[in-house]
């Protein structure tokens, strides 16, 4: 693993250093680099077609045969003979493979769960991803209902070589983990997910045909696919959920520690180790508790900081009484924080987002809210607000969580970035977490400047969010790689940040289950908020907010040492008087 990262930060150094080159050789290198980026996307696009996918060991084998050798194509290339966007795109492609390579190296495969979502869940979006405009496509949609038998099958022959290698989620994140399949165990198939497409069929498909389709729809709902849901749902009640191993660490899996580290690198793009990245964590709760203890100040609250967070986790005043009432809210500030893009931003995406509810078959396990990208381009975003357990959904935490995952959040930057047409399929698709993170959290921020937080308790329920990132530093490395216990952990968050017991769980329950991903967060924050206090110096009156945006987002989803890089050139430039 330092090697293929040693590899990625040098072609960054490659990035700055001047060359001369032939231009006929360096029009032949261009053309033959676009050429293998667009055969390795086209590889993928291929797999993904074939849903749901075939993961038995050969299938999967083949699979990292070819991206690693993809892999070594790429390395062949100077980036001293690429252009600079395509410099970035070999860093991104590497990326994208590095990882696809690392997954199968550790064995990822045998834990195809965390402990809010799993490949039984991923299936249920199968109806919403295809597309029906002809009578073919729901004839392959019948195909793709057929597989989803064999597919949960090789999933539980993962999960069994998992529990008898190590491999498996902790017991302690999978309490009641079943009642996520439960939904789909139906008596009748038209109650089925996979059935909504035959619900309303179009009139360009007879009646006859119709009848012959609803058909083997049910056919194939009631003898496969609800009989795989109840194998695999009797497999963790019975083997999987007993079985499951008690340690909470990753660094307790096989090569564990070395998939940590690795997994610290993919999700920071930084060279930072566990340690450093526990003591950033430790100095930016000690900074945000400061913050807002000057809240509780002003306010004149008669008590202390711990006493003022308790107020917020109990009063009834903070909460909405039905689920419509959060949506709406939810809605409202929405719409507010839409009002204050054109103020902060050149360019907008074309494409619009909707707010909906998390979904209730895993809405109980599932964080507090989430982006859910456009399916096609036939389909809006959606910013879901998770509507379980109301009385641990705090209002003043809300106007923070909307700019993060609506705008100017991440469904601006991954629509901006999908709509960026010149650039590859590769770039408009690939999500550097640093980086979409870092700006999701460096969004919440922004709503100062754009007068989203309107009373102390909307900014303390910020800075409540902020110091729920920096204590993520803390609490993923202490329990993964220091020995920090569940409850440690959930201790900790309690007495540092204002979010609900019952949110806490499941953000602890989260970062067990799901290595180091919740480092990218503040990391990616710090890097952002940096490179802009080192513009406004360097620019003075020069700088302009909305074009320093635009230089973040202009090149989509990037490592943060190539965000630093674009952002140097855009100094120089502006200084230049380009």
């Amino acid at each position: 693993m330092m090697k293929i990262y040693r590899n990625i930060v040098f072609c960054f150094t490659w990035l700055c250093l001047p060359v001369t080159i032939g231009f006929s050789s360096l029009v032949n290198a261009n053309e033959s680099f676009d050429a293998l980026i667009e055969e390795i996307w086209e590889y993928e696009s291929n797999l993904r077609e074939v849903k749901p996918a075939d993961i038995s060991p050969q299938a999967l084998s083949k699979q990292h045969q070819r991206y690693s050798s993809f892999l070594e194509k790429t390395q062949q290339y100077q980036p001293a003979e690429l252009s600079q966007e395509q410099k970035i795109t070999l860093l991104m492609q590497q990326y994208r493979l590095n990882n696809y390579i690392d997954q199968h190296k550790f064995e990822s495969f045998k834990v195809p769960l965390t402990s809010e979502y799993g490949f039984h869940s991923a299936l249920a979006t199968l109806p919403k991803a295809t597309r029906f405009s002809k009578l073919k496509d729901y004839r392959d949609y019948l195909t793709q209902l057929k597989r989803i038998k064999g597919y949960i099958q090789q999933n539980i022959a993962y999960m069994q070589q998992g529990l008898e290698q190590g491999y498996t989620q902790p017991k302690a994140v999978l309490k009641d983990y079943e009642a996520s399949v439960t939904p789909f165990l139906v008596d009748k198939a038209q109650d089925s997910v996979f059935y909504t497409p035959f619900k309303t069929l179009p009139s360009f498909i007879s009646k006859e045909q119709a009848q012959k389709l609803r058909n083997q729809a049910k056919a194939i709902i009631s003898s496969d696919i609800v009989s795989a849901y109840k194998q695999y749902h009797d497999f963790l009640v019975d083997h999987y959920i007993p079985q499951a191993r008690e340690s909470i660490a990753a660094s307790d899996w096989p090569n564990g520690e070395a998939y940590y580290n690795n997994r610290i690198k993919h999700y920071t793009t930084t060279d930072m180790n566990a340690q450093q990245v526990h003591d950033l964590g430790l100095n930016e709760v000690k900074r945000i508790r400061n913050a807002m203890q000057k809240i509780v100040d002003e306010l004149d609250f008669d008590g202390d900081i711990d006493a003022f967070i308790r107020f917020l986790r109990t009063d009834p005043q903070f909460y909405a009484k039905t689920p419509e009432a959060l949506l709406k809210q939810a809605s409202f500030i929405a719409k507010r924080a839409d009002a204050s893009l054109p103020a902060l931003f050149e360019k907008l995406p074309r494409t619009p987002y909707g707010v909906a509810p998390v979904p209730e078959d895993i809405a109980p396990k599932y964080t507090t809210g989430r982006y859910i990208h456009a399916a096609n381009e036939t389909e809006p975003g959606y910013y879901w607000v998770n509507t379980y357990a109301l009385d641990k959904r705090p209002l003043y935490a809300l106007p923070a969580l909307t700019l993060h995952e609506a705008v100017p959040g991440h469904h601006l930057q991954i629509s901006l970035a999908k709509e960026m047409s010149d650039l590859p399929a590769v770039r408009q698709n690939t999500y550097i977490s640093a980086f979409g993170e870092g700006w999701g959290l460096y969004s919440e921020f922004l709503g100062i400047e754009a007068g989203i937080y309107q009373t102390p308790y909307d900014h303390f329920g910020r800075l409540s969010y902020e110091m729920w990132r920096a204590c993520r530093l803390v609490v993923d490395t202490g329990m993964h790689m220091f020995g920090w216990t569940r409850q440690q952990a959930i201790d900790y968050m309690m007495k540092n940040t204002a979010l609900s017991e019952h949110n806490i769980k499941t953000e602890i329950d989260r970062y067990i289950s799901w290595p180091a991903q919740a480092l990218s967060y503040k990391i990616g924050e710090i890097k952002i908020k940096a490179l802009r206090q080192k513009a406004e110096q360097a620019l003075g009156e020069q700088f302009d907010v909305r074009e320093f945006h635009t230089a973040v987002l202009a090149h989509g989803s990037v490592p943060l040492f190539v965000l630093e890089q674009n952002i140097n050139a855009f100094i120089k430039n502006k200084q230049a008087g380009k």
